[in-house]
């Protein structure tokens, strides 16, 4: 029995190893991110909507009042720095509107810590109006002592 393989064929093994080979890569660039959310809550939705169009792999849960509380305090949001939502990515909690690019750094950077938190619900944040229009804010690092450090700043626009 002789085996003869045509241009075709090696031209789609080709294709496929190329693309095999790039899939880890992707997966990389698109961190799953859980989320706790009210499900009546736009400002959470909208924040959901920006992880997404930043490429993370998001999962919605729907939470609230006493219940969504207690899971923050529970996984080591302090309670001054409580916001709207919650995210877990890596093992980090992600509290409140935190921009992308800090939640990139924090994978990066991977301290020994919760999370990040932007407590309140600060105007111009993600999800929370034109950043044109941006209150500052600050982003803390949550330490697993409960003690927090600032993380990024973001000034008024």
């Amino acid at each position: 029995m002789k085996f003869m393989v045509s241009r075709r064929r090696l031209m789609l093994g080709a294709c496929a190893a190329s693309i095999a080979t790039t899939l880890p890569a992707l997966a990389q660039d698109s961190p799953a991110i859980h989320v706790l959310k009210d499900p009546n809550c736009g400002c959470c939705g909208a924040w959901v909507e920006v992880l997404q169009s930043e490429g993370f792999d998001v999962t919605v849960e729907a939470s609230m009042g006493t219940l969504l509380t207690r899971y923050k305090l529970d996984n080591g949001v302090p309670q001054e720095m409580i916001s709207c939502h919650t995210g877990r990515i890596e093992g980090y909690m992600i509290e409140g509107h935190v921009p992308v690019a800090d939640i990139r750094r924090l994978l990066d950077e991977r301290p020994d810590a919760v999370g990040l938190a932007v407590p309140g619900m600060p105007y111009g944040s993600p999800g929370m109006g034109p950043e044109s229009e941006r209150e500052a804010y600050d982003v803390f690092l949550i330490r697993r002592d409960g003690s927090t450090e600032v993380y990024g700043s973001y000034s008024a626009a």
